[in-house]
């Protein structure tokens, strides 16, 4: 099945071009989104849950996609030991936002044409398709081997990335984490003396929240960036396309919000420019630094820039 979508440009109607519909995302999301709903039944309410919800989403989210897969992956903001590295690649896969070098590549291509319509989530089209809809269908100039040989040869040149694009090992950690979350619930309780009822309610618990409900709100507050940061918000730069700083993302996202500022010097680790911009993932990095594990560390470099007039 395929839809079309026009084309942003000068016209009201430009050229169509037709996409196919992504069913593997489609469902994946899809299925997240379902089971994290049942966090409304009260079977499925656990106080350790809610608490996982808010580390999880600084482990996986906050260090596996703005500290791995952003900062250091894409941009190269700074360095880091090799076993740190894989580690958290490890944590970014199971936020389930797609393998690194596809996560890398997509970046990339947004970085260089933002806005435009080769942008993969332009804003110009709709806040739908920049938040979410480009997720749901296959672009015909975003395949894999198109994408990858141009923007993302560096990442594939490590054979540890390169076995996180077989779908079984990248299906297989995500899947695996599930039944890890799933089991330590269900052994603490049996360990603590609870019966198998209550291990079972207990682990289903801290699987809904600790993961479903944990990994939804990671995707929103990633997709916002692109849709939400691209619409709304001051501007500290004039950068030729129509990023924005976003306080409310600045602190959900843990500074990724402060998207302009990003633009403006898209390989700086710090994306916090002014005192009130806590960057929450810079911090991180700093954290990392303190204790040896990060090294190299960019800091922005357009300090004496024209800012925008907005």
């Amino acid at each position: 099945m395929s839809v079309t979508i026009p084309e942003s440009g000068s016209e009201p109607f430009a050229a169509p071009r037709a996409y196919t519909l992504n069913w593997v995302n489609i469902i994946g999301i899809g299925f997240y989104h379902l089971v994290a709903a049942l966090a409304f039944l009260p079977y499925f309410f656990s106080w350790t849950g809610v608490i996982l919800v808010f580390v999880g989403m600084q482990l996986f989210g906050t260090v596996g996609i703005n500290v791995f897969y952003h900062r250091y992956l894409t941009h190269k903001a700074f360095q880091c030991p090799k076993w740190l590295e894989y580690a958290m690649a490890v944590m970014a896969v199971c936020s389930f936002q797609d393998t690194p070098a596809h996560w890398v590549a997509v970046h990339r291509r947004h970085h260089e044409f933002a806005d435009d319509e080769p942008d993969p989530h332009t804003p110009v089209r709709s806040f739908l398709w920049a938040h979410v809809g480009w997720i749901l269908v296959k672009s015909p100039d975003m395949s894999r081997y198109e994408i990858y040989s141009r923007y993302a040869k560096d990442v594939l040149r490590d054979r540890f990335y390169k076995l996180l694009e077989k779908r079984s090992v990248y299906l297989g950690i995500i899947v695996a984490h599930w039944f890890v979350f799933f089991a330590a619930g269900f052994g603490v309780t049996l360990l603590a003396g609870g019966t198998y009822p209550e291990a079972l309610q207990f682990g289903l618990s801290i699987l809904v929240w600790g993961v479903f409900v944990r990994t939804v709100f990671n995707w929103h507050n990633t997709w916002a960036v692109n849709s939400v940061s691209h619409m709304w918000g001051y501007r500290n730069y004039e950068t030729g396309e129509h990023s924005r700083n976003n306080i409310v993302l600045g602190l959900t996202a843990m500074g990724e919000g402060w998207h302009n500022n990003h633009h403006a010097d898209p390989r700086s680790a710090r994306h916090g420019h002014r005192p009130w911009e806590i960057d929450g993932t810079y911090l991180i990095i700093r954290l990392f630094a303190l204790c040896g594990l990060a090294w190299r560390i960019r800091e922005p470099q357009v300090a004496g820039r024209a800012e925008a007039s907005e």
